[in-house]
């Protein structure tokens, strides 16, 4: 495992501690955390090729009432 200086304005740290600590993380845990969050988000590209596929999928599906079905999902399950 490699260690890194980075620096950070005094409240950010504040909040980081604070967060790490209502978390019972260390202060390395909670950033390591946010920092791999924060990558493992889609890019715009990959967002925009997803809304695409979707798209594409429902192209056929025609008209519907989306209540209608949410009830009849509903009612099938309770």
């Amino acid at each position: 495992m490699a260690k890194v200086m980075i620096s950070l304005g005094d409240e950010l740290l504040a909040r980081v501690d604070a967060e790490a600590k209502r978390r019972k993380l260390t202060r390395s845990g909670l950033i390591a955390t946010a920092l791999d969050r924060e990558l493992s988000r889609p890019t715009r590209q990959q967002m925009e090729q997803a809304i695409e596929r979707l798209q594409r999928s429902f192209r056929d599906v025609g008209p519907f009432d989306a209540a209608e079905l949410i009830r009849a999902e509903r009612d099938n399950h309770f």
